[in-house]
């Protein structure tokens, strides 16, 4: 595509225009608003070598058939793997480690007493020796500490706003810290005992604090960045050039640690684009009742032809749903219709909620990190009615409680791909719906949307409606913003308690 046949919206010219005068641009590009053709369009008029920074390796390879040739279009693992990675090519070609193995190396002979008859078994020690050096990597910190390592489930009801799990978690830090260690061998040296992967290169070279030799730099979804990545870029800044372009009202990741780079960007320049050729007037004044309640700048002006918002005209091409558990309740109803049926990403989550739930039966513990400290079903189903912190898994232990763990493995089983891959390219045939988490949906969409498990905050003692948490907001927000056509909007209607009569 040639950025000298697109003529450009005045909000494109305006990103231009304030490119041209060298300013560090923050850009906030609603849903469906043409932010990557936004950015090409501003790379072919900014001077010198230029970077196009995404966080999908897709998305990058799209973006260099389109960027002007004097723009690299890169992922920031790419990168850093052209320095540091690969020194570890063969160490990245190492199979995967069951948990077993990973004990065995770090010599994890003794389970780790929980409190009572609980235990944390050597097999689970490693697993989240492991986990802890994976959340360590998304951080800029320099050594492993005891908060990285995952939460444990270890209530303490005399005193629940304490870190009851604090002392078991530094138990796991020398663990990690063994693991870290040896991932730092290269190849050079022999290389290491412990599986190593691209974040692992992407951390040792973040920490040599890299100055990337490009005049201009632009960040693609620039509220989804993960501390190290966001660090990394926002210093080129000190000699760079710098854009970047999001939506800080999709910033849905933070509970994975995602940072809102938009927010630190330097400079006082900020642009907004608020056409979206996704979706018409409806689904658009939809999404406005989300900024509204979120108090955004921004409000979104529906280009992309005729939508309706209300019940949809036969079966959706797209069931978007709160949670895992509600995502595979809804495929185990499309199936049962007879609908070829996809989970994005599949169904691993329920999958190993349900294997948890057979082991736990069966009296022999499991190694899913969430229930690792249960030891029998009873526990879990126990903990999940009574402890609010448990309320996060209550769908999913209902799932399991009401059709049972064989009946959902064998629907897993039955799931069709959502996408063509390298080993199914020729053979794939579209599934007739598409469910997914709503996490997952971010940065796709469909012609016609069916809102699935979301429900409204608990009212108050006074009967009146609670307004939901602002997280909840922006996930809200990305959800109905995937409809191209038809929204049912389901249980977000309850928005409409919570602003103006006017909107």
């Amino acid at each position: 595509m040639s950025t000298t046949t697109i003529r450009p919206t005045a909000e494109q010219a305006a990103f231009i225009d304030a490119g041209a005068r060298g300013e560090h641009i923050a850009g906030i590009a609603g849903a469906g608003t043409g932010k990557t053709t936004t950015a090409m369009l501003l790379s072919a008029k900014l001077k010198g070598k230029g970077l196009y920074a995404a966080f999908n390796r897709s998305i990058a390879d799209e973006a260099a058939t389109k960027f002007p040739s004097h723009v690299d279009c890169r992922t920031v693992h790419s990168l850093a793997y052209r320095t540091v990675g690969d020194r570890f090519r063969t160490r990245l070609k190492s199979p995967r480690q069951p948990a077993k193995e990973v004990a065995r190396l770090l010599r994890i002979n003794f389970p780790i007493p929980l409190g009572g008859a609980a235990v944390l078994q050597p097999a689970q020690t490693a697993r989240m020796a492991v986990e802890t050096v994976t959340r360590f990597c998304r951080t800029m910190d320099t050594q492993i500490e005891w908060w990285h390592v995952p939460h444990l489930i270890v209530p303490d009801p005399a005193n629940p706003d304490a870190e009851p799990d604090k002392p078991i978690r530094q138990q796991i830090v020398p663990f990690a810290r063994k693991i870290w260690d040896d991932l730092q061998r290269d190849d050079t040296a022999g290389g290491g005992q412990f599986r190593f992967v691209h974040d692992h290169y992407l951390k040792m070279w973040a920490l040599t604090n890299p100055v990337l030799p490009y005049d201009f730099v632009i960040l693609d979804e620039g509220q989804d960045a993960d501390p190290v990545i966001g660090a990394v870029i926002l210093a080129q800044t000190n000699h760079a050039q710098g854009v970047v372009i999001g939506d800080r009202y999709q910033a849905i990741y933070g509970w994975r640690g995602a940072v809102d780079v938009i927010g630190q960007w330097p400079g006082n320049t900020t642009l907004y684009l608020t056409e979206s050729w996704r979706f018409g007037p409806q689904v658009a004044d939809e999404a406005n009742k989300w900024l509204t309640f979120m108090e955004a700048p921004l409000r979104l002006v529906g280009r992309g032809g005729p939508s309706r918002v209300g019940p949809l005209t036969g079966t959706p091409n797209a069931i978007l749903c709160r949670t895992n558990a509600g995502a595979m309740n809804e495929a185990m109803d499309m199936l049962a219709a007879g609908h070829r049926t996809a989970i994005v990403g599949g169904g691993d989550q329920i999958k190993w909620m349900a294997e948890a739930a057979i082991d736990l039966q069966a009296g022999r513990g499991t190694g899913h990190p969430e229930l690792c400290v249960f030891r029998t079903w009873g526990e879990v189903q126990d903990y999940v009615q009574h402890e609010d912190e448990g309320s996060d898994l209550r769908t999913a232990v209902n799932l399991v409680d009401k059709h049972g763990a064989d009946v959902i493995l064998a629907a897993v089983a039955r799931l069709v791909d959502d996408k063509p891959s390298k080993f199914n390219n020729r053979r794939w045939t579209p599934p007739e719906v598409v469910v997914s988490t709503a996490h997952k949906a971010k940065g796709l969409d469909w012609p016609k949307v069916q809102v699935a498990d979301f429900k409204a905050p608990e009212k108050d003692d006074a009967g009146n409606p609670r307004p939901p948490a602002r997280d909840e907001a922006m996930l809200a927000y990305v959800t109905v913003t995937r409809a191209k056509h038809e929204l049912d909007r389901g249980g977000l209607a309850y928005i409409d308690d919570h602003l103006p009569v006017t909107v």
